[in-house]
């Protein structure tokens, strides 16, 4: 699924940029399944993912981890993942995008190092990103082909 997020999301990102009062109107409007804010914007995702999911497609959603528990208590049967990352190489892609200032890069890595809280029965995966990005892409794959079976 795409995001919605009020900034520019670049070519690495599927996501629809919106205004500050867009987003504003689309929520009041009920559009968003979830949404949260985080870094100074906000993302949601549509909810169309509610029709996608009730006829029985996979749907991958990129979240965040900070609001796992309402993703969870909305979709108690999703599988949340988590994408890892050594340290050093997410400092250098992060510096990379050229989104972030220094200080900011600083403080999404001490995120990034703390533990979150995983909801009581949430099945929590892990994929590694550390190599090739098709090798992560290919095990989310394989994971989201998991679950059409399930």
């Amino acid at each position: 699924a795409h995001r919605y997020i009020t900034r520019d999301s670049g070519a690495t990102e599927d996501a629809l940029r919106l205004s500050v009062e867009e987003f504003a109107r689309r929520a009041a409007l009920g559009c968003f399944a979830l949404r949260w804010a985080s870094h100074g914007l906000h993302y949601g995702i549509g909810i169309e993912v509610d029709t996608w999911l009730g006829c029985g497609a996979a749907v991958i959603i990129n979240g965040s981890r900070a609001h796992l528990a309402e993703a969870h208590r909305r979709y108690p049967a999703l599988t949340a993942v988590e994408i890892t990352v050594d340290p050093a190489q997410l400092a250098q892609r992060l510096a990379a995008r050229g989104r972030e200032t220094p200080d900011q890069i600083v403080q999404r890595l001490l995120r990034a190092a703390q533990d979150f809280p995983v909801p009581a029965g949430c099945r929590l995966l892990r994929v590694g990103n550390n190599g090739a990005p098709e090798a992560a892409a290919a095990e989310l794959l394989d994971i989201a082909r998991g679950r059409l079976v399930a």
